[in-house]
């Protein structure tokens, strides 16, 4: 639990502060490695920040009694407990963890004076050995880089899938169309029948004129055959006539 700043003891308020600031970092970094610094002059130390500033580390230096209690507060005090013993910097990382690792590797191997402890991935211990190894990684670029070629050959294979099938798909429908065709479904002529229309009309009004004009000729012919028979009356006339004359 973090000191609470008194008033009276503005030394317990300083610390208090402290404390809050050295979890701000734990709770941010991604990882953070622990260093001893014995041997380095203050320019050293500048010229390491300089070099690990542009890949988001920021080294810092703490009282370890301090570091211990902020650990302890955001859970990772049994993690790197062991390690604060001695002058102690730490180096926290935000970003590519592996980058970070070799910057201090890199640093150790001309300036032997700082030696690495190990520290804490996530919320995971890391030994010295650990943190070599980290630093033998590629970069986070490169890693993504590689990671990208992986998903590539497959989202070839992918697209080559999908061509076929959108093929494939063609072909059915055209099959599919020349069936209905030779089936006697012509669709494409069914569509022509629209402009064919006008000419057969133009073709068969004559016919159908000619048709009625035919027969309103042989009309007037029939009716005089029928009119005899209707006339036919004289004889129905004469029989009064003769029942007279008796």
């Amino acid at each position: 639990m973090a000191l609470k700043a008194d008033p009276k003891t503005p030394q317990i308020a300083r610390k208090a502060a402290t404390i809050d600031e050295i979890k701000e970092k734990f709770e941010g970094a991604d990882a953070a490695v622990l260093t001893e610094y014995r041997g380095l002059s203050v320019t050293d130390i500048a010229s390491l920040r300089d070099v690990l500033r542009p890949i988001g580390t920021e080294y810092k230096v703490y009282k370890n009694t301090l570091v211990q209690r902020a650990a302890n507060e955001v859970g990772v005090g049994e993690q790197i407990g062991g390690m604060l013993s001695g002058p102690v910097a730490i180096a926290f990382v935000r970003g590519d963890a592996a980058a970070a690792a070799k910057a201090l590797r890199e640093f150790a191997k001309s300036n032997q004076s700082l030696v690495l402890k190990g520290g804490i991935l996530g919320t995971n211990p890391i030994g010295p050995a650990d943190v070599e190894e980290l630093a033998e990684l590629p970069s986070r670029d490169v890693l993504l880089s590689q990671i990208a070629g992986l998903f590539e050959a497959p989202l070839a294979q992918t697209a080559g899938v999908l061509v076929a099938l959108l093929r494939d798909t063609v072909g059915l429908v055209q099959a599919l169309a020349d069936k209905r065709i030779a089936g006697g479904e012509a669709a494409p002529a069914a569509e022509e029948a629209p402009a064919e229309a006008p000419a057969t009309e133009v073709a068969e009004a004559p016919v159908a004129e000619a048709a009625v004009a035919e027969a309103a000729v042989e009309a007037p012919a029939e009716a005089p055959a029928e009119e005899p028979a209707v006339l036919d009356t004289p004889e129905v006339t004469e029989a009064p006539a003769e029942e007279t004359a008796e």
